[in-house]
This record gives C-alpha cells, structure tokens and sequence, in this order.
C-alpha cells in the first residue's frame, strides 16, 4: 500500500524541517518529502491520500513511560487497550513499566510482554526490566539476561532502589549494557502514608503530605552515584523545582543525566486536590505554583528532555474511595497532547521544541530507530489540528480506565491520523 499525506505543514526537529510538504510513504517507509503537488500519484486506486491541509505532520509520538498493567491487572488496562489509547494519542511508540503481575524480572516475563504486544498492540511496544528482582530492592535482576531478551532501559518505578550499594552496581551494570536506569525519585520513608504534597494546601485539607525534599534527596543522591560509576541515569516524572536545577547542573557537569515531566506536573499545582478529586492523586504529588513554574523554565532551557504521561490506568473502584485511601496515578496518552500544546500557547517553547520533546528526545535518549521522518525510515506519523478546539470527554477514551482529572476541560489540538509503518492505526472519524 502506498499512502500520500499531502498538503501538511510537516514539522521534523530531527531534520530541522519546517515547511509545507507532501508526504509518500511506500511499504511502510517514507519515500518522499518534497512540496506540494510535486509527488505524482501514479498507481490509481493504490495510492491512499489524506489531505492535511491546516494539520501539522510530524514523526509519531514516543512516551517512554507507561503502565499497561499487563499480565496480572488486565481489568485496569491490557496492552491491546493500552496501544488503542496510545494510537489516539498520537503516540506510535511506547515503553511499558515493570510493575506487572509476575513483575518483569525475568526473560520470560520480557518476552512474553513483547509476544502480546507483536500479536494484540497496533503500536510499537518497548519493555522497561526491573533493577531489582521482584522490585523488593533486595538483590539485583539478570540485566544482561533482560537485555538480552529485549529490555530497553531497567527501573524500580514507583518502587525506588533504596539501598545505596545496590544502585551503585546497578550503576556499574548500566554503564557496561550502556542502558539508563529510571527512577522514580522518592525517599520512601518520608513519604509513607502520605496522599498529597505536603505544603500549606495539605495542612488545611487534613492529609498527609509528602515532602518534596524526598524527591530532592534521591535525585542528589542518584547523580552523585552516576559521578562515581560513569553509568547513565534517567529520572522519571519529575517534579520539584529544586529537583530540576540539581539536573541543570549535573547537566553543566557534563554528567550522563536526563529527564521527563508528565503533563500533570506543568499543567497542575497542589490546589487542585481542595475539592478531593482522587483523580488528582498521583506519585510524585502535585506541587506548588512555585514548583511548575520552575519545571516550565527546565522546559524552556532544555533541562527537561522529554514528555512522559506516566500513564496510569485505574478501575473506578481503586479511585471511588476515601483520598488517603486511593491508587496513585491518571491515564495520560489521550490528553497529552492538547496539553502539551498550552505551553506553546504560553510561549513557554515552540511548537517544533514542544514535537520535539515527543519524538527525537526520547528516541535519541533511549536509542530508538524512530522520532524523524527521513527518507528509508519507517513511517511512524502522527498527523494533528493543533487549533481544532474541544471538550476532553473521558467517556470516550480508549483505554479501559477514565481516571483523569481533566474531563470536562476545553482544550486545543486534536490527532486525526496516527500511522505506524505506514499503516493507519487510528483515525477520527467525526472530524
């Protein structure tokens, strides 16, 4: 099948590209970018043409954290809903977190996660491998075994490597495999039986909070580790202002340190959860105006590589519950986008930075052979209206679980084709 995307203003940071341009793709490989009117169609009735006329064309979405609960907690979410949900998104590529049931510590774990995506995912699926086994941060996984088998990157997640001594060979062990480790960044025992941040919002709400220094604390720990063994660190959603400049710097020290914000963590602040919408539960919490201002300026500046959503799926039962007593997390593939796009409307970083942070980022950080449209690559697009104006509607989205915070919010920008190897994956039929 030969496809023809025509008339798009096709955005490729990769490539430097900004421009008016038609699109050919042929066996699932971009064969031609070149302007307008240019490219003929020359087998009639086997060339498929969208006309993206007023839409922006880039290379497909990439989120490099995301839970798609698979095996163990399929009535949350399964991979086959999971890449539904990511199609209409945008994203074309994603990369699954460990804390399944069995965890992913093990070969045949890996293995299995990627078989079902091969066999029920429209997306590309990525598989992140346990540092530790079974995430009890007690004895190291087989990493060169996992990576072996197809483990991209290794990380705990919500379930950080506490012990200092095993995160420094897990380190050691990064560096050799040349894989990052993700961490989420939390000293755990200040932050047990904690629901919110812990600020003035939290004090007067009656819940626990948790400290942002537990956040502070495991970052300047981690990159104090990474100086010493050389390894490559990745830290997930982050979300204290402090947080961000302990990067900048280790950044300026030409340390091997990157980093992701979930949308959550630049859109809100911790007085969303006055109403105790425990849709606004979430690890790290939400935290103060101060803090997402500052996130914006690691935006801005760089500091901040990518866009994660750290996709989350819930049941209604595990957020139909008292506050303290919710899951953490929200789903976040469906919203990211139009999310994204208000800190373009703020000026915060072009348009082109903002697809930037969404595709050849977090492939160049995670050695992935996708994020551009270049001639002989595999066409993996997304194409979007970034002024079609509407309601986010939970109802509608296509992963299993509703838990965002954001239903009922007017938003802009909206995925009306997603392809993956030049196949049409999604598309929205009412526009």
């Amino acid at each position: 099948m030969t496809v023809l995307i025509k008339n798009g203003r096709v955005i490729d940071p990769a490539n430097n590209l900004d421009a008016t341009k038609d699109v050919r793709i042929v066996k699932g490989k971009i064969e031609a970018i070149d302007p307008p009117g240019k490219i003929n169609i020359d087998e009639k009735g086997k060339t498929s043409v969208i006309d993206a006329k007023g839409c922006v064309v880039c290379p497909g979405f990439i989120d490099m954290h995301v839970h798609f609960r698979e095996p163990g907690f399929e009535y949350k979410e399964t991979i086959e809903s999971g890449c539904k949900s990511a199609a209409a998104g945008g994203f074309t590529s994603v990369a699954v977190m460990p804390n399944t049931k069995p965890v992913n510590d093990t070969r045949s774990v890996t293995e299995l996660m990627l078989s079902q995506a091969r066999a029920k995912g429209i997306v590309r699926v990525y598989a992140i491998a346990a540092i530790t086994q079974g995430l009890a941060g007690e004895c190291l996984s087989e990493m060169g075994d996992l990576k072996d088998a197809g483990a991209i990157a290794f990380s705990d997640d919500g379930r950080p490597v506490m012990n200092n001594e095993l995160m420094r060979r897990a380190f050691e062990y990064s560096k050799m495999f040349k894989v990052p480790l993700i961490q989420h960044s939390e000293m755990l025992d200040l932050t047990e039986g904690g629901s919110m941040n812990e600020g003035a919002v939290s004090t007067e709400l009656g819940l626990k909070g948790m400290p942002v220094e537990a956040e502070d604390i495991m970052v300047y720990r981690d990159i104090a580790l990474l100086e010493k063994t050389g390894g490559r660190l990745h830290v997930a959603h982050i979300s204290s202002g402090n947080s961000v400049d302990l990067v900048r710097q280790a950044k300026a020290q030409g340390l091997p340190v990157t980093c992701e914000v979930a949308p959550h963590h630049f859109i809100l602040t911790d007085e969303a959860v006055r109403g105790y919408d425990t849709n606004t539960k979430m690890s790290p919490p939400l935290r103060t105006a101060k803090d997402v201002e500052r996130i914006k300026e690691g935006l801005k500046d760089g500091t901040i590589d990518i866009i994660a959503t750290d996709h989350a799926p819930h049941d209604l039962t595990d957020k139909q519950c008292e506050y303290q007593n919710a899951c953490f997390g929200i789903v976040g593939l469906e919203t990211a986008l139009p999310l994204t796009l208000k800190l373009v409307d703020e000026n915060i970083f072009s348009l082109s930075d903002a697809i930037k942070k969404l595709t050849s980022a977090p492939a160049d950080i995670f050695n992935l052979d996708s994020g551009e449209l270049s001639i002989g690559k595999q066409a993996d697009v997304v194409i979007f209206d970034p002024d079609y104006e509407y309601e986010v509607d939970v109802s509608k989205f296509h992963s299993k679980s509703k838990n965002s915070p954001f239903n009922g919010w007017k938003v802009k920008g909206k995925v009306l084709h997603t392809l993956v190897g030049g196949k049409v994956v999604y598309s929205a039929v009412e526009h």
